[in-house]
């Protein structure tokens, strides 16, 4: 499969355009289309590449520019104890990292209770949380972009 297509697969399988919520030239922060926790996202690289180590220096300070406005967005949105930046790569060889926030204790957002089913463990990447209510993600995306200082 060409690089291109990689590309294209992995952002539609995450749904990067529809569930963006920042962006640079170098990275897209879009929300997780399955919610293991209340604000999850993908955090991944807008070019092709499969190894952590191809990432330019130019594209490692641009990822730098964009975690403040990321976590200030989370915090103020949903108040996060703590937060995991997985790069795991297993099933989508494209460089991009899981963004969980983490909760102690449940969340409500959107009239749901969410909660932390790793806490204070390893997150439960597996979770779904009210995947039947598609316009929630909506919702979050725009919590988040109002929260977002950009």
């Amino acid at each position: 499969m060409d690089e291109s297509s990689v590309l294209a697969d992995f952002r539609t399988k995450f749904r990067v355009e529809e569930l963006l919520v920042a962006k640079n030239t170098a990275w897209s922060w879009s929300l997780r289309p399955a919610q293991a926790t209340l604000g999850c996202g993908i955090l991944s690289l807008n070019r092709h590449v499969a190894r952590f180590s191809e990432v330019t220096a130019a594209e490692m300070a641009q990822l730098a520019e964009l975690l403040p406005g990321l976590e200030m967005a989370l915090r103020s949105a949903f108040g996060y104890q703590a937060i995991n930046y997985l790069m795991l790569m297993m099933v989508d060889h494209h460089v991009h990292f899981h963004v969980i926030p983490r909760y102690e204790g449940s969340r409500q957002f959107a009239g749901l209770e969410w909660f932390d089913h790793g806490w204070p463990a390893f997150p439960a990447m597996a979770e779904e949380q009210h995947s039947n209510h598609e316009s929630i993600l909506a919702q979050i995306r725009e919590a988040l972009k109002s929260a977002s200082p950009t």
